[in-house]
This record gives structure tokens, C-alpha cells and sequence, in this order.
């Protein structure tokens, strides 16, 4: 198992495991598959590409296995700050610790742009797999945001998670 950056030349695995991450968990995910699905290529490469996201990859017998991305803020003020997202390991390959790689790495990457002082994340509520990975992280909570997502004719909180760089 290897961390990378993922670059467009990854983009349709990249598109591939996050389709279905949207399609298995959509409590956890803002956008759904369906909107993504939409997507034409030429979205996820520009993701992969962009100066204000970086997505890292793990990848198990040359399949990519897990993601985790870091959105970076473009505004003076803010740029202090990183954001954490997308954060998905598929069923086939969890228990085995790469959840906890992918943040380590994604710590890493964050502590090596200059001026960051801190990373945040939202975690659906109940996800306690998550929550706990992430408090094992060094995060903790700082808020909670009721009715963050709709799936359907359920709506499920949004936890807010910090810490510093």
C-alpha cells in the first residue's frame, strides 16, 4: 500500500471510487451521485489539477483503495486555514488502518505549505467510526450544524472538527 498525489491521469479511478462513495454513504457526502455523476471528465481532472486541492490517494495492489482531500482558502484572511474533505476508504480494503494513513498523510501535505495554522472537517453525525478516527487524529469538536445534509426525506447534523497544524 502507497500514498500519492493523485494528478488527471488518475481521474476516472478518482471519479470511479468517489461515485461510489456518494452512492454508498450519501449521509456523508454534500453532493450526491447523481450530480456527480453528471460531471463530464474534464470536472474531476480540474480537481486534481487545481491550485487550491490537493487529493492524495492510496492505492493497494495498484488500485486506488482510499481518498482524502485538502481544500486550501483563497482569501487573505483565511489563509490560515485548510479544510479537509472527501475523506473515503471502500469497504473492500477498511480495518486495516489506511483511514488513519490517509489523515496522517493529508496532516503532512497540510504541514508543508507555509502559514497554515489550522485544519478543520465536518464528520456526519453518528458516524462514530469517523468521529473517533478523527479525535485519534487529534481533532476535536467545535460545533454542530443541525440539518446539514437532506438524503431523501432525512436530514442528518453536521459535527465541526478542528485542530492546529
Amino acid at each position: 500500500m502507497w500514498i500519492e498525489r493523485l494528478d488527471a491521469s488518475h481521474a476516472l479511478d478518482y471519479r470511479a471510487l468517489m461515485l461510489e462513495a456518494f452512492d454508498l454513504h450519501p449521509q456523508a457526502f454534500t453532493s450526491s451521485v447523481r450530480e456527480r455523476a453528471a460531471m463530464p471528465l474534464g470536472w474531476w481532472e480540474s480537481r486534481l489539477t487545481s491550485k487550491l486541492d490537493v487529493v492524495l490517494g492510496a492505492f493497494e495492489d495498484g488500485r486506488l483503495a482510499g481518498i482524502v482531500g485538502l481544500a486550501f482558502e483563497p482569501r487573505e484572511k483565511a489563509r490560515h486555514k485548510v479544510t479537509l474533505f472527501g475523506m473515503y476508504v471502500s469497504p473492500t480494503v477498511r480495518q486495516r488502518g489506511l483511514g488513519y494513513q490517509l489523515v496522517q498523510a493529508a496532516l503532512t501535505e497540510a504541514q508543508h505549505h507555509a502559514g497554515l495554522r489550522l485544519i478543520q472537517l465536518t464528520v456526519t453525525a453518528g458516524n462514530d467510526a469517523a468521529f473517533n478516527l478523527y479525535r485519534r487524529c487529534g481533532f476535536v469538536q467545535f460545533g454542530l450544524e443541525p440539518m446539514a445534509v437532506r438524503v431523501g426525506e432525512d436530514y442528518f447534523d453536521k459535527i465541526h472538527m478542528w485542530r492546529e497544524l
